[in-house]
């Protein structure tokens, strides 16, 4: 996971002083380059200490080894991306559509890119298991998680497995109260804050159901408490209602979980798209 994307994952966790230096540096990465780490403590009103702080929360051993990764990463991205202010930068008021259309792409790519390099395969192939052989599979997620929720709902009856997407969370607690050991369930959850989210995992989990989580949060409560934990890596724009890059991310991990779960019956999956095509065609 790059740098830039290690700190917006981290942000919102962060004390409050190391979280002003974490927004000041997403909304400009080569902020870092260009100043010392006391000016730097100084522009985000906190200490060169909670600097050092802030290096060790993303996995920086100091604020010099932040400079160089900042720098090597903004330059490999800038012209992998061609953008004219280097990469990262965030969407300005004077952004022309085609600028602002040229930002979006450049985040949407780097989210699946380093989402897909970031799985872990062998979780990855323990979940793919556990639907492949699941009686019952529970989907949810709030807000923007819901329609991604939906979308690994709609791809997995296309083919033939029982899968629920749940509306709300009187509806995804009172499932998942109910499910037994050949129940999977599954919660999308990109901050891992969400409280409804975490109490139907907690609830299915406690009911004997496998649990899986899709988020960003590697030290939220949410990741901790599934069974099987799929990280995305996104960096978000502050332009982010209802979530962007981070929907991206989530397609990418339902779309490999769908492909690993479909390849399992080859040719059941391709009879069941067939069949499941022809009889939808020509309906509005």
């Amino acid at each position: 996971m790059s740098i830039q994307t290690r700190i917006d994952a981290a942000s919102p966790s962060l004390s409050p002083a190391l979280h002003r230096i974490a927004e000041e540096i997403r909304r400009d990465p080569a902020l870092v380059t260009r100043l010392s780490i006391t000016e730097l403590a100084r522009r985000c009103e906190t200490s060169v200490a909670s600097v050092v702080r802030f290096c060790r929360a993303v996995g920086a051993t100091g604020y010099a080894e932040l400079r160089i990764s900042l720098a090597a990463e903004i330059g490999r991205e800038s012209a992998q991306f061609s953008q004219r202010t280097g990469f990262g930068s965030e969407i300005g008021v004077d952004d022309t559509l085609p600028e602002i259309a040229a930002t979006m792409a450049s985040l949407e790519v780097l989210a699946i890119e380093e989402t897909i390099a970031g799985l872990d395969f062998a979780i990855l192939s323990a979940v793919v298991d556990a639907i492949d052989t699941a009686d019952r599979i529970l989907l949810f997620g709030i807000g923007a998680s819901h329609f991604t929720a939906a979308d690994l709902g709609h791809k997995l009856l296309r083919v033939g497995r029982n899968a629920l997407v749940l509306s709300d969370a009187h509806e995804a607690v009172s499932a998942a109260v109910l499910s037994s050991p050949r129940t999977v369930a599954i919660g999308f959850s990109h901050l891992g804050t969400t409280v409804e989210t975490l109490r139907f995992i907690e609830t299915a989990k406690a009911a004997g159901a496998t649990t899986v989580g899709v988020t960003s949060a590697q030290d939220s409560r949410f990741a901790q408490t599934v069974e099987h934990a799929l990280f995305t890596a996104v960096r978000e724009p502050a332009f982010r209602a209802g979530a962007m890059v981070s929907r991206i991310a989530q397609l990418a991990v339902v779309d490999c979980l769908f492909l690993g779960v479909a390849q399992r019956r080859y040719d059941d999956t391709v009879d069941a798209l067939r069949r499941t095509h022809a009889a939808t065609r020509g309906l509005r």
